[in-house]
């Protein structure tokens, strides 16, 4: 599984990041975690509002910080 989280480094983006991080381990899967931050990418996978987070290469969240709880609902709905 990959997971991505699109966003050009701002706090929220930054801390979307740890909470998909914190998902994946108490999902206890193998998944990497990638943080897109070229704005020209992001824009091209059709993200206007960011932070998002895609699950592979589905943007499943947008323009709003996920807590992890919420983050391994949707990983488990992926698994």
């Amino acid at each position: 599984m990959k997971i991505e989280v699109l966003g050009t480094g701002c706090s929220k983006c930054l801390y979307l990041e740890k909470e998909a991080r914190e998902a994946v381990a108490r999902a206890g899967i193998t998944a990497t975690v990638e943080h897109v931050f070229d704005l020209q990418e992001i824009i091209r996978r059709g993200v206007f509002s960011t932070p998002a987070l895609a699950i592979d290469g589905e943007i499943v969240l947008s323009g709003r910080v996920a807590a992890s709880d919420e983050i391994l609902s949707l990983i488990k709905k992926r698994s």
